[in-house]
């Protein structure tokens, strides 16, 4: 679940720390079910030919030729590139503090892409006019609601870009996730029966296994997945996520916390961070959130057991849906359960 820590107090309003802005000045100068099923619409038909794509809004968009011209959230940009299709722009964390790729951005070669926008609220109409958007992506955590595209520019962003796709990261479980990236990548003209993609499929296909397993022979270990900021730290509800939903699909136990009435996450301050009992913690890692070694100042984390006993892992909250990335993901949390010790 992706907290996005702006201007208003909402789950799209909870983790994505700092706004900038990108959009006046160039505003002016430029002037839908969560099925788990491949959906039709992802036509391949010919290298140049006709496209459409029914994407989880339950839109369909169409041309006359394969875009060309895409504009991507980083993470679905990402995605993207795994498959063999790149973008022309991106917004969403891209580029990190030191000059370095930001963890969404994966194997993204980001000195080769338009970053349009950064940070949660920037967007950067001028940029994005420019490339002549032939399909805007992103990625989708509420009905129609467009990931890191700003909602009070959303109509004029839209109109720009020939045809646009939002695409469920929420509300549907990983194995759905991966499969609709890998219909639209496959529409977009992406061979997906190449070793490389088959082997990427094979191998999360087996990590699935591991981490069934691992929670099977380990039901007593209980994991809590966790953000942190200064003020607050905020607990997960895994079946709100995709990658989650997955894990506790494939026998992972979770902390279950009293959700606010988004129902993704429960908010707790410092003082009460020790309501839940977890023996692992999966850690928020995206550059928004504070990471487990900023924390050691404040002695109610330290005293949490899973941290004392060194049972603190990363989460990927908003996760790159290839095969590729997700396998790594259920590998790792296969391996700290199977080397976890009840703590809690």
């Amino acid at each position: 679940m992706p907290n996005a820590r702006a201007s208003r107090p909402t789950r799209r309003g909870i983790l994505a720390a700092g706004s900038a802005l990108g959009l006046g000045a160039a505003l002016a100068a430029c002037g839908q079910g969560k099925d788990e099923k491949k959906p039709s619409g992802a036509d391949a038909a010919g290298k140049s030919g006709p496209w459409q794509f029914k994407d989880d809004r339950g839109q369909t968009s169409k041309s006359e030729a394969r875009p060309k011209n895409i504009v991507a959230f980083t993470g679905a940009a990402a995605a993207l590139h795994d498959y063999g299709i790149e973008v022309k722009g991106v917004f969403g964390p891209t580029r990190a503090k030191d000059g370095k790729p930001d963890v969404q951005a994966g194997d993204l070669d980001i000195d080769k892409v338009e970053i349009i926008g950064n940070v949660w609220g920037e967007f950067n109409m001028e940029k994005y006019a420019k490339l002549t958007p032939d399909l805007l992506v992103t990625d989708m955590w509420e009905k129609d609601d467009a990931w890191y595209v700003p909602p009070q520019s959303k109509d004029k962003i839209f109109k720009l870009a020939q045809s646009t796709v939002l695409l469920w990261a929420a509300q549907i479980s990983m194995p759905g996730a991966l499969q609709r990236r890998a219909d639209l990548a496959e529409s977009l003209g992406a061979d997906m029966k190449s070793k490389k993609v088959t082997d990427a499929k094979a191998r999360f296909e087996k990590a699935a296994a591991r981490l069934r397993q691992a929670a099977k022979s380990k039901p007593e270990i209980r994991v809590m997945i966790g953000s942190a900021s200064q003020e607050e730290f905020y607990v997960s509800l895994a079946k709100m996520s995709a990658d989650t939903r997955y894990f506790q699909e494939l026998g992972v136990t979770f902390v279950e916390p009293k959700v606010d009435a988004q129902g993704f996450f429960e908010k707790l301050s410092w003082e009460t961070v020790d309501k839940y009992k977890a023996d692992i913690i999966m850690m928020d890692n995206r550059s928004s959130a504070l990471q487990p070694s900023a924390l050691t100042a404040k002695p109610t984390w330290t005293r949490l057991p899973a941290v004392k006993a060194g049972q603190v892992v990363p989460r990927v909250t908003e996760p790159i849906y290839s095969y590729d990335k997700c396998a790594t993901l259920v590998e790792d949390l296969a391996k700290a359960i199977e080397n976890a010790k009840k703590v809690a």
